[in-house]
């Protein structure tokens, strides 16, 4: 669960840095889009890593972020590997997001 929540900052953190490394920081709505969530999903991922549960907030957040990753190149008319970066990416994010959702917390008992 936790290395899911990790990998999924790091997705987070791609998207930060994907406008200059696969060259799109010219379109402007790409551009801000990309930064953003990935700002978004970076922090939720952190802060929810270890908090699965189907009423994880920060998960469901993750999820939405997640298919904008996979939709977003769509919307800004990007290109060939933009595209696919975004959608594989996004794919994973929503994949494991889902993942810590179905997760069950293992919760001890005190008696």
């Amino acid at each position: 669960m936790k290395i899911r929540g990790i990998l999924n900052a790091l997705i987070g953190a791609w998207f930060i840095i994907a406008p200059w490394v696969i060259d799109f920081s010219n379109h402007s709505g790409a551009f801000w889009s990309s930064i953003i969530f990935g700002i978004i999903q970076l922090l939720v991922s952190l802060w929810g890593y270890d908090k699965p549960g189907w009423n994880s907030w920060l998960n469901w957040i993750s999820v939405f972020t997640g298919v904008w990753f996979v939709i977003s190149p769509f919307i800004y008319s990007l290109t060939n590997g933009k595209v696919w970066s975004s959608v594989i990416l996004g794919l994973i994010t929503v994949i494991f997001s889902l993942w810590n959702l179905g997760s069950n917390s293992k919760s001890k008992s005190v008696s």
